[in-house]
């Protein structure tokens, strides 16, 4: 087959081959990860997370409705990681239906808006919260996000990393539009804090939702 299907016909080979015996084959997952986005209401976790599995900014954005995730697989080490990511509504009326998706979680994106003062005071209360529902052993990243509004400012970095010491979280300021930092922020909780990561190329890349509420949400 010398000529490049288009997606009907490549669709309607793969159901040929498989009708006759043959399968096509597919990597197999050696673990599936789960990292939970967590932070205030509009403070851009949806923007990240869709810069991270999708490479894509949505301008139009809305904010999330209780809990969604999507995947993305990379390769560590050799074995085939299967990154499930959670996001989670920031509004207070949510706070009990996502805190029950925190367990099991291996790592959490804490993210605050580096333009908005009050949403990295409340980053010490996301924190508790963390603690008290997820495993001991979860990794959590501070993210100080929209770094690219570095003319609108309104928490110095110098606060985000002071807190993070204290904490004992790793940090990182990152922009869900430029996408800088976007994926070392991600990578970090996956690998465990620093192991080399292959990213798998972007026709490999699976994305998922659990619910469609919205074209894009914040």
């Amino acid at each position: 087959m010398n000529q490049e299907m288009n997606g009907v016909e490549a669709e309607r080979y793969q159901k040929e081959n498989l009708s006759n015996g043959h399968h096509v084959h597919q990597e197999k997952i050696d673990y599936v990860f789960k990292v939970v986005v967590i932070g205030d209401s509009a403070v851009g976790k949806t923007q990240i997370l869709s810069r991270f599995t999708k490479n894509e900014f949505c301008f139009d954005s809305k904010s999330t409705i209780g809990v969604e995730f999507q995947t993305r697989t990379v390769t560590i080490k050799g074995k085939l990681i299967k990154a499930q990511i959670w996001d989670t509504a920031g509004q207070e009326r949510y706070r009990a239906v996502t805190s029950a998706y925190y367990r099991g979680a291996l790592g959490a994106m804490l993210v605050y808006d580096i333009t908005k003062r009050p949403t990295f005071d409340h980053v010490a209360r996301w924190v508790e919260e963390l603690r008290a529902h997820a495993d001991s052993s979860i990794v959590i990243m501070l993210i100080g996000n929209k770094a690219d509004l570095a003319d609108k400012r309104d928490v110095p970095t110098e606060d985000a990393v002071e807190f993070a010491e204290e904490q004992e979280l790793f940090f990182s300021e990152t922009s869900a539009f430029s996408g800088n930092n976007v994926d070392s922020a991600f990578f970090r909780p996956i690998d465990g804090g620093g192991e080399k990561i292959d990213v798998i190329s972007g026709s490999d890349l699976e994305i998922s939702e659990m619910k469609k509420l919205s074209a894009c949400s914040c």
